[in-house]
């Protein structure tokens, strides 16, 4: 009987997570600066549009910060019953994310219509150039976010959140000059429900993402049928039981499986096989691998004796 434990438990180097800190806390800086700027003007302006992008730019900021704490626990080498360390906390923020998006658009939503029924005074020009000025700050904290490494659901959490925060200013800026040119203030609720459609979009996304890694369903590209036959294409397996596909974070998946060999090839042998094969076809370098030589009284693992 051989087992097979090939685990790679490394985060990247030093200086890059240390990379991705610093370009995370200098995009959180700008975003909290400039939101506490377009709070005072939304609210000078009667700007519903403003305000729904400042609270959106709120969560921008909240994501950043889970983000970096995330960074933080999941650094944090195994210890105690946590085995695999705290590396799902970034899907855990990426979770909290999803949620105070979708949340956060409901309620905006609300407001958008009952504004667009209700259309009151509306600056236009505050409007206009506030938004114009949140398109240049989103872009900076956006090409700062997206050099950071974003294979991290956790990051890229925090990415779609100011993406989306851009097209958001974007359709602002247009009710601003709609406003401006022809004095129809309904623009702003209507931007306003085109911020809310991006929020439930990112929402959504993140929420099924992460959804996948808490689940442990199999992640995309490495299909549990897939993988088991080319396993048995393997030269002397006879057969694969209790294989399992998951990821035990963003970007880091796992394999574990019971295989069944001839009875005349060495099980240490096998297992490497299988694994070089398992790393060519899907990069896998986290497997847990049970070789057990085929025979008419070997149970798959499991199953209980009689």
């Amino acid at each position: 009987m051989g087992a097979g434990h090939d685990h790679d438990h490394g985060h990247g180097p030093k200086v890059s997570a240390t990379t991705d800190r610093r370009l995370l806390v200098w995009a959180l800086a700008l975003i909290l600066a400039f939101m506490a700027v377009e709070v005072v003007v939304g609210f000078a302006a009667g700007s519903l549009a403003l305000l729904t992008d400042a609270a959106h730019m709120l969560t921008d900021a909240a994501a950043i910060a889970l983000a970096l704490l995330a960074m933080r626990l999941a650094a944090r080498p195994p210890r105690g019953g946590y085995t695999y360390g705290l590396k799902r906390a970034e899907i855990l923020s990426a979770q909290a994310n999803g949620i105070t998006l979708i949340l956060l658009a409901g309620w905006l939503g609300v407001e958008a219509v009952l504004r667009l029924l209700d259309p009151g005074e509306v600056a236009g020009a505050a409007v206009l150039w506030t938004a114009l000025a949140g398109i240049v700050v989103n872009l900076v904290a956006t090409v700062l976010i997206g050099r950071a490494n974003r294979r991290s659901l956790n990051i890229e959490g925090a990415y779609q959140h100011i993406l989306t925060d851009l097209a958001a200013f974007i359709a602002t800026a247009a009710a601003g000059a709609v406003i401006l040119l022809t004095g129809f203030t309904g623009a702003d609720a209507i931007a306003s429900l085109i911020v809310v459609a991006l929020m439930l979009k990112a929402g959504l996304a993140l929420l099924r993402d992460s959804g996948r890694v808490l689940l442990e369903r199999a992640p995309r590209g490495l299909e549990p049928a897939g993988i088991n036959a080319r396993m048995r294409a393997v030269e002397g397996v006879v057969d694969v039981h209790d294989l399992h596909v998951w990821e035990i974070t963003s970007g880091e998946p796992a394999l574990s499986a019971h295989v069944l060999v001839r009875p005349e090839l060495d099980c240490h042998g096998a297992r490497l096989a299988i694994e070089a094969e398992l790393y060519e076809g899907y990069r896998l370098t986290h497997t847990t691998l049970q070789v057990d030589h085929a025979g008419p009284d070997l149970l798959p693992i499991g199953r209980a004796a009689p």
